[in-house]
């Protein structure tokens, strides 16, 4: 099953996505209902398959992220990270949370302010969200305890991330500058977890081209490290790492910039077009 979020006449709706007919039937209740066990009741309405929005909008907690756990990206960025290199490579998955109001639709802009970090750079990554509650997880039951997959792309400030102590949160954490989506896959669709090819393209050009079978740590591993003594709940969102290719690691650098189009890419999971925007993130206000 395929559950995305649309909009119908400024409301928003779930749905089923049937992909080929390039329709969505449309629910009774939310995804994020159904991801915390709520029955799946069609409505007998269908609309188009467009205007998607995030497929996620209530969040129990921040975004729950995985870092360097591709092994190519962890070695492209060494002598890269201003100082804040780690002696080794890490023996158990690197963890770190970005703010929910970072998320954005598959097709929504990326906000994009230079005032505020002058170094924005890609992450296309795969997500996964919790749909069964569990503390201290077991590895090989870890995947009982996931719902489904999305596409995510985990845009980060380089500068930031260097100027709060290294710690990433700040440099993660900017209003509208994750999209994700573009809908939720259960794992019932995916015909081999170990083999998706994760691809984000920048203006047309491929900058990142890896498969999940180059993941330093299984999606399971992550689920048992990361609820080791700590609660998942369902509808929680976790983020499983970039591969190599990232503007900041590049000679010389890239990084995004007003007009730039993000396409990410997941096979089977589905596909996130973004344009990055310029956005005023500097001035006082509320979440985009």
């Amino acid at each position: 099953m395929k559950l995305a979020s649309v909009s119908v006449g400024g409301v928003r709706r779930a749905g089923v996505v049937n992909e080929a007919d390039r329709l969505v039937s449309l629910l009774s209740v939310s995804v994020d209902d159904v991801v915390r066990g709520a029955p799946v009741s069609l409505s007998g309405e269908v609309v188009p398959l467009e205007g998607l929005l995030s497929p996620l909008q209530r969040f129990n907690r921040d975004v729950l992220c995985t870092g360097w756990n591709y092994w190519d990206h962890f070695e492209e960025s060494a002598g890269k990270r201003e100082g804040q290199d780690p002696v080794s490579r890490p023996l158990r998955p690197t963890f770190f949370t970005k703010g929910p109001d970072t998320v954005i639709g598959p097709s929504d802009p990326i906000a994009f302010d230079p005032s505020v970090s002058q170094k924005w750079d890609y992450e296309a990554e795969i997500a996964m969200v919790i749909g069964l509650d569990g503390r201290s997880i077991p590895e090989e039951k870890a995947l009982d305890h996931v719902f489904g997959f999305l596409v995510a792309n985990d845009v980060s400030q380089r500068d930031l991330q260097r100027a709060h102590g290294g710690q990433w949160l700040k440099g993660k954490s900017l209003d509208a500058t994750m999209p994700l989506g573009p809908w939720l896959t259960t794992p019932d669709e995916i015909a081999d977890l170990a083999s998706l090819r994760v691809r984000c393209e920048l203006n047309g050009e491929v900058m990142q081209d890896a498969s999940s079978a180059q993941m330093a740590f299984t999606f399971a591993q992550i689920i048992a490290e990361l609820s080791e003594g700590m609660t998942l709940r369902a509808g929680d969102v976790i983020l499983t790492g970039t591969p190599s290719g990232i503007g900041n690691a590049r000679e010389p650098q890239v990084f995004l910039k007003d007009g730039d189009v993000v396409v990410t890419r997941v096979s089977g999971l589905g596909e996130l077009r973004n344009t990055v925007t310029l956005t005023d993130l500097a001035s006082p206000g509320v979440k985009l």
